[in-house]
């Protein structure tokens, strides 16, 4: 946000420790929930909205807010005089990432209607088609596309795309039952895209910013590990899920036999609008990719670009957009809406200071123990942390320290943070806004996924994934 808090908490006044642990209870109290929400029986978005509105009502109690005459006031960068201008919010109103809202919004949105164009059913047949029908072969064409397109794009946007197609195939295939499998490994190969440039995660941005780490150099660095994790989660993923190869004859000749009736026009109802809506696609994916160094539209960001295509798409509807309003997944907008102000009470509560100022005597290992003992520890705390906070204010406070310390750009402890922040959101639901997105992706197909089943089926990825970056930052980054 490039506004100014006028009223934010107090930089200079200490919140006793007391206060902190009081917060880091509730925090520890809405994953809890969040594990047993079926015991519970509750949506994701009323658990974590009682704990917002509890969390507002005690930050107030504690004095973690400072307000100007009881307003919480915002003051926007001057434009032709010194005083600029101030406005009055509701304390919670900025504490809300609303580029993320408005991103998935968007892009949910957009993507809804130019399904209806007959294209995303088109791009899945042909890859069904490619396929030969051979599950194993799908996942892997799938697999890759969600790692470039988070690379890309974003992981948000790669998996709404990705999980779209994937279901149109299964289901043409009659092997819905792979479902599961197909978007539990995809939500979790968009954080691994998300490693491979300096501009596909805020975290990359905020380390390779303060580390001094150049595009290239980032690439040729995080690309080598990419790629192994890559292979390694979809081979585990197969494994795990058995989706396996076609092996008889028989079985190959059946499937070529089916795939071969498929008819990747069948879908199309107007031709007109089919061309419109692959336009459009190549578009928006163009758009997201090079919004950074787009003028104008560079300041507005991804999130007026999802908005501004949905809103294009949305006419060819004029009459009867409601009926997509409806279609939206209001549950998971109100989810994220309220994790963002919990995670902002947190922040005044010093709860992650908390955190960070733990993980900076890991660090410290480094010196009592050997350079490899703080490398490693910190990539598996921070990956911890990121599991259930908010990986931007835990990579930022981290990548702070380590200047602080004047840590060498070429040190493998940056690393170790990027790494980290990155893959600690595959180890729960809430580590990461694709995650998330993957599993509401699984509700829309019947498939319920609670919190404890999720975190239970993406540990032995997590734990891979982890592994495979800890050995290549102490062995291939030293």
């Amino acid at each position: 946000m490039n506004s100014l808090l006028l009223a934010t908490a107090d930089a200079g006044k200490a919140v006793p420790m007391s206060v902190t642990l009081v917060f880091s209870a509730m925090l520890v109290g809405l994953i809890l929930c969040l594990a047993l929400e079926e015991k519970i029986h509750a949506k994701k978005s009323i658990i974590a909205g009682a704990f917002a509105l509890v969390g507002l009502f005690l930050a107030n109690v504690f004095g973690l807010y400072a307000y100007v005459d009881h307003k919480f006031l915002i003051k926007l960068p001057p434009l032709d005089s010194a005083l600029g201008h101030t406005i009055e919010l509701p304390v919670y109103i900025p504490a809300i990432d609303w580029g993320v809202i408005s991103l998935i919004f968007g892009a949910s949105l957009f993507i809804d209607i130019t399904s209806k164009s007959g294209l995303f059913t088109w791009i899945a047949i042909k890859l069904t088609k490619a396929s030969k029908g051979d599950p194993r072969r799908l996942l892997w064409f799938y697999g890759l596309m969600t790692v470039i397109f988070s690379a890309v794009l974003n992981n948000v946007t790669a998996m709404i795309i990705v999980g779209s197609l994937t279901g149109v195939s299964l289901k043409k295939l009659g092997r819905v039952n792979l479902m599961l499998g197909f978007l539990m490994i995809e939500g979790l190969l968009t954080n691994i895209g998300g490693l491979l440039t300096l501009i596909s995660s805020v975290p990359n941005i905020i380390v390779g910013n303060a580390a001094g780490i150049s595009f290239a150099t980032f690439f040729v660095k995080a690309t080598p590990f990419v790629v192994v994790a890559t292979i390694g989660t979809i081979m585990l993923g197969a494994r795990l899920f058995k989706i396996t190869s076609l092996q008889s004859q028989e079985e190959k000749g059946e499937a070529a036999l089916l795939v071969s009736g498929f008819d990747e026009n069948d879908g199309i109802e107007s031709n007109a609008f089919f061309w419109f809506g692959a336009v459009m696609l190549v578009l928006f994916i163009l758009t997201i990719a090079t919004v950074s160094v787009l003028p104008v539209v560079q300041d507005l960001g991804m999130s007026f670009v999802a908005l501004a295509f949905a809103a294009i798409m949305l006419v060819r509807y004029k009459s009867s957009v409601d009926k997509f309003y409806r279609a939206m997944d209001w549950d998971l907008l109100g989810f994220f809406a309220a994790l963002f102000v919990v995670i902002n009470v947190m922040e005044h509560a010093l709860v992650l200071e908390l955190s960070g100022k733990g993980l900076s005597h890991v660090i410290g290992l480094n010196e009592l123990v050997g350079h490899g003992a703080g490398t490693g520890a910190i990539l598996v705390s921070s990956a911890a942390f990121s599991s259930v906070t908010d990986n931007i204010p835990l990579s930022a406070m981290l990548a702070k320290i380590l200047q602080a310390q004047g840590t060498a750009s070429t040190d493998p402890l940056w690393w170790s943070v990027v790494f980290g922040s990155n893959l600690g959101g595959n180890l729960t639901p809430i580590g990461s806004a694709s995650t998330l997105v993957a599993v509401t992706i699984m509700s829309k197909n019947n498939l319920q996924m609670s919190f404890a089943r999720f975190v239970k089926l993406a540990i032995p990825f997590a734990a891979l994934q982890i592994a495979l970056a800890t050995a290549y930052v102490l062995l291939a980054l030293q």
